[in-house]
């Protein structure tokens, strides 16, 4: 298993400022993440920094390049979070975040279901709104699993799957399950398995350790979010990580 490519790293803390954004790109290209999850108002500096436009061609086709593909070989993607933590924002301004994400060069986009109308069981209501979402970029639902019950985490799952979402996603920041009850995570990314067949799952939340990672792998994650990318690598190759580099982590 090529463990920098299950993790999709993740830095979700406010207020950061331009050199550590710097530091969390050069640490993702140096270990080769699948991807960087950040926030919204990171989106354009990341991609800037991750897949920098070519200077030899013209404006627009330069802009094209960097929008699609980036730096020839590099594929890592640049993914932005959506309307955390529970989606409580109108259909028509999650739209618009998703298609400002786009604009300024996001692969893909985190999105958090309406997790207040699901649990309200305003079930085509949710539909509705990640249906369209999906259609401006490739779209990996958050479905916020500790919030919901059994049921709900298997109802949902399948909201997502026929909305034609790439992915369904267990939690992003102020995750209502901690480290100490990842068993029960590893319940959901199961259940969600099972309930969304054919799409990927990825699991979030507290997911600090290598031992950590291999319990949502083997539950049946396709891709691990968290900001201990650097930790957890370099704990599979038997490295120590630098105590200084705590500042990346907002769990």
């Amino acid at each position: 298993m090529n463990i920098a490519k299950t993790i999709d790293q993740t830095f979700l803390k406010k207020g950061a400022n331009e050199e550590e954004i710097k530091k969390v790109c050069e640490e993702t290209k140096k270990y080769s993440f699948r991807g960087l999850c950040i926030f919204p108002e990171y989106t354009k500096l990341v991609k800037e920094l991750l897949n920098p436009v070519r200077d030899y061609k013209g404006k627009k086709e330069a802009q094209k390049e960097h929008i699609s593909n980036g730096v020839k070989g590099t594929d890592i993607k640049v993914t932005t979070l959506i309307d955390e933590p529970t989606g409580t924002s109108s259909h028509k301004d999650r739209m618009n975040m998703v298609k400002k994400a786009k604009e300024v060069g996001s692969d893909e986009v985190d999105v958090v279901m309406k997790i207040d109308a699901f649990k309200n069981g305003k079930y085509d209501e949710v539909s509705d709104d990640l249906k369209e979402i999906c259609k401006i970029l490739p779209t990996k639902v958050i479905i916020g699993s500790g919030y919901l019950t059994d049921e709900e985490i298997k109802k949902a799952s399948a909201i997502v799957k026929e909305s034609g979402a790439i992915c369904v996603k267990t939690a992003t920041i102020d995750d209502p399950l901690d480290h100490s009850e990842l068993n029960e995570k590893a319940k959901h990314v199961r259940m969600m398995k099972e309930s969304a067949p054919g799409l990927l799952i990825k699991a979030a939340g507290s997911i600090r350790r290598l031992a950590d990672l291999k319990m949502m792998v083997e539950a049946g994650a396709d891709i691990v979010g968290t900001s201990s990318g650097v930790e957890i690598v370099n704990e599979a190759k038997g490295e120590k990580s630098n105590k200084s580099e705590e500042w990346r982590k907002i769990e």
